[in-house]
């Protein structure tokens, strides 16, 4: 199946996709400080250069896009029908370096976090981040 934009379009369209201070980590970051919480963002020196780095809880935060990170049963995963492969293998690499780096962070003492897109929207956002917050004051209080 052809594109139905021309490859100058498509090529605007992928460049204006961004992997960093996306609108759910702008989400989680507004809500974390609103809490009180004090964190670093993107640290390069840490496997998976994770989103959300809360060092004096030992926490790491990674927030996932269903797509991108390859969401198993969300509706928000779909394989595009154009180069299916090319994605596939691009999406199985990246869910294999979230796995690669979580192991790495959790051998190195941090406590690995992750949300998914989809849980930051609509009726979900309030459950999730309350359940974040939760869970920061349990890893808190240990």
């Amino acid at each position: 199946m052809a594109d139905v934009h021309s490859k100058e379009v498509r090529s605007y369209n992928m460049s204006r996709i961004r992997s960093k201070n996306t609108k759910p980590e702008m989400l989680v970051r507004k809500f974390l400080f609103s809490k009180g919480f004090r964190y670093r963002i993107h640290v390069k020196n840490l496997p998976g250069k994770p989103d959300i780095v809360l060092p004096k809880y030992k926490t790491v935060i990674f927030i996932q896009g269903c797509f991108w990170h390859g969401h198993q049963g969300c509706k928000y995963y779909v394989i595009p029908k154009t180069r299916s492969e090319w994605w596939l293998n691009k999406i199985q690499t990246n869910s294999q370096n979230d796995l690669k780096s979580s192991y790495l962070l959790t051998q190195a003492g941090w406590k690995v976090l992750e949300i998914w897109e989809c849980e930051l929207r609509g009726n979900n956002l309030f459950s999730t981040l309350e359940n974040l917050f939760l869970q920061l004051t349990k890893i808190n209080s240990i």
